[in-house]
């Protein structure tokens, strides 16, 4: 054999063979589309395995969270704007609802991604997959729930005379693909850290308990402007998650109102841009952490 040569020992079929356990990441997820598929349905099924309602609890349970909010937040606490309340605000209804579908797509997401590589030992221990499958299935089966949801947010604000323009909807997908990126960053970070110390389960918990009062989802971004001031609310925009709840209500409630307070000061030409960079940061550590772990997963389930 010449000097350049590979050993054919070391291929296969004209492929150059690879260390065991090791993939090339998310790139293995496109490839393995239909793996994906699979295993998204497997989830459904699982989930909704003799329920008499299935897929109606993604109706169910958002509906049951936004009356809880509406009547403490709205009524009782006066955040809905009325003849004898003008300081809430408008329209309040699609304003809260715009943020807890967004909200509950992140929640439902990191969630079950960081138990599915636990979830699924059985798989692990037996075959060997891309194991980034497993975050990117439970990302995709809450983007299934997600859906249902948006449609009856679109239907509501028709009916309060909602009319988007380009910029509306480039801001509702911007909003969409910012949790989704922070969603399979975090998922892969925490769900292969989970295989290791199950205290993550818990950490990621507490973290989600507190998710919906650090983005304006319940309150207005003017509040946390008048308390933080104007470096606090800086820092404030910051995290991802509120810039994305901002901009579906840019996308959804701000065009079913006159005369609101609009959204935050360049709030599509600087904060979108951050937080996806953001985003995008936090995927990369959350793959590079995925790949450092991977290799003894079997071992340690």
């Amino acid at each position: 054999m010449t000097k350049g040569q590979t050993s054919p020992a070391r291929q296969e079929h004209g492929r150059e063979l690879v260390s065991p356990g090791k993939g090339n990441g998310l790139a293995d997820v496109f490839r393995s589309r239909f793996l994906l598929k699979l295993l998204v349905r497997k989830e459904l099924r699982v989930r909704y395995r003799g329920s008499v309602l299935g897929l109606l609890w993604t109706y169910v349970k958002p509906g049951v969270q936004f009356v809880a909010f509406y009547i403490a937040l709205g009524v009782f606490l006066g955040l809905e704007q009325s003849a004898s309340n003008r300081g809430g605000l408008p329209n309040y209804a699609v304003y809260l609802f715009s943020g807890i579908i967004l909200v509950n797509f992140f929640t439902e997401s990191l969630s079950n991604s960081t138990r599915s590589i636990v979830h699924n030992s059985g798989l692990i221990n037996k075959i060997y997959l891309p194991r980034e499958l497993f975050p990117a299935a439970s990302v995709w089966v809450s983007g299934v729930h997600f859906l249902p949801q948006i449609f009856v947010l679109v239907v509501a604000c028709l009916f309060s005379g909602w009319r988007p323009g380009p910029l509306e909807a480039l801001s509702a997908v911007a909003g969409f693909l910012i949790i989704a990126l922070l969603a399979v960053g975090l998922g892969l970070f925490f769900g292969a850290v989970n295989v290791y110390f199950r205290d993550a389960e818990n950490v990621v918990d507490l973290f989600l308990m507190v998710a919906t009062w650090v983005s304006p989802v319940l309150y207005s971004w003017r509040m946390v402007q008048d308390k933080a001031g104007e470096i606090g609310f800086a820092i404030y925009q910051l995290n991802p998650i509120t810039v994305a709840v901002e901009c579906f209500h840019h996308a959804f409630w701000l065009p079913t109102t006159a005369g609101a307070e609009g959204s935050p000061p360049n709030l599509l030409t600087v904060w979108v841009p951050v937080a996806l960079i953001v985003s995008l940061v936090i995927l990369f550590l959350g793959q590079w952490t995925f790949r450092r772990l991977e290799g003894r997963f079997a071992q340690e389930l």
